[in-house]
């Protein structure tokens, strides 16, 4: 069987329909999270993982019980047959309500499944593409790449080599702009200080041959007469 009619035998449309109460809760670059379990859906695909009929439907519900945690669980269960696994794949990279980010990102490195790697690394994959420095500080984006240094690209090693080449490269190409930004920060601050610097000896300059101007200007008083009989 061909990997399109594998593609064509997953039985999708009921968690697409499930996703779509994701489409009110947006993102802070724009969009929805409707719109980011596509992508990462779309990503998987990319990577050919056609036959993971898990993987892809968890996919497309996996912010769902983190974004809307009144989500009846038992509702996707009974969705059909893979339904359990399904939710049992989003739970695993879930972030727990008592943990911290990195507690999260080391218990999915840690004691993840290999779809929970591959989910992990597909979501991360499009939050990069997503970075943008209109919703992000420069700080919060470096940050963020440091984590996906730490946590994601170990996962990515453990599951696919193609992801690691990917997940690099993002990495690399938002580094190559903020140490552009930052480049040319420092650059503006030295013209300012030397515009400024010049201002100061102008300033100074200025005051300095005024000064003297006004000394050599300035009238000097009649010398008394030297008697010439003396």
């Amino acid at each position: 069987m061909s990997d399109l009619e594998n593609l064509s035998n997953q039985w999708l449309a009921p968690y697409i329909l499930k996703a779509t109460a994701l489409i009110g809760v947006r993102r802070k670059v724009g969009g929805n999270q409707f719109r980011h379990s596509f992508s990462t859906l779309g990503i998987l695909l990319d990577y050919k993982y056609y036959n993971e009929s898990i993987l892809l439907k968890a996919s497309l519900l996996h912010d769902l019980l983190e974004d809307l945690p009144h989500t009846e669980v038992e509702d996707i269960v009974r969705t059909d047959h893979d339904g359990h696994q399904v939710v049992n794949l989003v739970i695993e990279v879930t972030k727990r309500t008592d943990e911290t980010k990195q507690d999260y990102l080391e218990r999915v490195l840690n004691t993840g499944s290999t779809n929970a790697l591959r989910l992990k690394c597909a979501d991360r994959i499009s939050n990069l593409t997503d970075l943008h420095r209109d919703t992000h500080t420069d700080q919060n984006i470096s940050d963020y790449l440091d984590q996906t240094e730490k946590f994601v690209l170990p996962m990515a090693k453990m599951v696919n080599a193609d992801m690691v080449e990917e997940l690099k490269d993002l990495i690399g190409r938002r580094r190559t702009i903020l140490k552009l930004i930052e480049e040319e920060k420092v650059d503006t601050y030295f013209k300012t200080l030397i515009k400024a610097g010049k201002s100061a000896i102008v300033a100074v300059w200025q005051r300095w041959t005024g000064h003297k101007q006004q000394v050599v200007h300035q009238p000097v008083s009649a010398s008394p007469e030297v008697p010439t009989d003396r």
